[in-house]
């Protein structure tokens, strides 16, 4: 096996800004674009403000496992994440509000999935073999991740058609 490249932050974003973009094109004919990064709390363990104006949050989330250990948020609008559903299902809205939020909870699972398979490809790739994790659901207006001290944090804003998309990565090497 090849030496394994250092995790940069640059390393990081490239493999995030690839994985968003594959999925949310390939899935939902979007072309999500990387508006910025949000600036981590001094404290490693401070939360992170995500949801400023404390609108309904849809974030999916999935883990991987090996050389090295992670989870990624992926933070979307209740709103948004309504329209991808419909999109990636062939729904409509009236269908949607009658299926109810577990067909909601499964498309955005599945999205995350995909996102954070892509991502996790780049870590191979890079020699750090990793498996991923189950996908769950997060739902409300009014909470905050926060990572344990000893993992690195990287959170990353995308616009998706005036949607906005936040890749939140908490990463700790594997023991």
């Amino acid at each position: 096996m090849p030496a394994a490249a250092e995790i940069t932050e640059p390393l990081i974003r490239e493999y995030i800004i690839r994985a968003v973009s594959d999925v949310f094109k390939t899935m939902l004919g979007r072309v999500p674009t990387l508006v910025g990064t949000i600036p981590q709390p001094t404290s490693t363990s401070a939360p992170v403000t995500i949801n400023d104006n404390q609108q309904l949050m849809v974030v999916g989330t999935v883990g991987f496992i090996g050389d090295v250990n992670g989870l990624i948020y992926l933070y979307l609008g209740d709103s948004f994440a309504r329209l991808c559903t419909c999109h990636l299902l062939g729904m409509t809205e009236a269908e949607l509000e009658e299926a109810g939020d577990e067909v909601i909870n499964d498309a955005i699972g599945e999205l995350t999935n995909m996102t954070v398979g892509g991502f996790k490809n780049g870590l191979c790739d890079a020699g750090y073999p990793c498996k991923l994790t189950i996908p769950s659901i997060l739902r409300g207006s009014n909470f905050s991740i926060e990572p344990i001290s000893s993992a690195t944090r990287h959170t990353y804003s995308f616009d998706s058609g005036g949607h906005k998309i936040t890749a939140d990565i908490l990463l700790k090497s594997g023991d």
